[in-house]
């Protein structure tokens, strides 16, 4: 099956939304409890920012149903959707900055068949087109095998505690090599 990868409109958010609350509940399943999955719900999720950036894709199966997405970014915020405290739309330096990659979902119906990698591509490519010379990103625990395949490194590890239930993640962080 061929997979299609473009910039995602406003008109995708809802197919955006469906992907993203599939993939937290059940792809996080192997790692994280009932509470804490529920509490990814709050801290995570799609930052229409993106979109409005044109740094957001989605990746669609033939007849247009999305099936992944991801992005990155030339702004502050590290992870979290439109709905979560914290986010800075502070822009940043490609000469001393690291671009972000955020809100990596797959549907679970389509895990592990390259759509993760289709958009770390991507992110990567368009993010050096700018000027960035590394890539940072917040994974979970479900992604963190993909971002360690994909030459990321682990530089810290943290929970986040936002909702009173701690989420473990880790911040890795990527040269760019295009």
């Amino acid at each position: 099956m061929t997979l299609v990868i473009r910039r995602a409109t406003p008109d995708d958010v809802p197919a955006l939304r469906e992907v993203m609350g599939a993939a937290i509940a059940e792809l996080q399943k192997a790692f994280l409890s009932p509470e804490q999955i529920a509490a990814s719900q709050a801290i995570m999720g799609l930052d229409t920012q993106l979109i409005d950036d044109g740094t957001y894709f989605v990746v669609e199966e033939p007849g247009g149903t999305a099936v992944g997405c991801g992005g990155w970014s030339r702004r502050a915020t590290l992870y979290g959707g439109d709905h979560s405290a914290g986010r800075d739309a502070a822009l940043l330096d490609p000469a001393r900055d690291a671009a972000r990659v955020r809100a990596m979902y797959t549907h679970p119906d389509h895990a592990r068949r390259g759509i993760g990698r289709m958009v770390l591509a991507a992110c990567e490519q368009a993010a050096a087109a700018e000027g960035f010379r590394s890539l940072d990103l917040m994974a979970t625990l479900s992604g963190e095998p993909l971002y360690t395949a994909a030459g990321f490194t682990v530089v810290e590890r943290l929970a986040d505690d936002r909702t009173g239930v701690p989420v473990p993640l880790a911040r890795m962080r990527k040269k760019i090599t295009s």
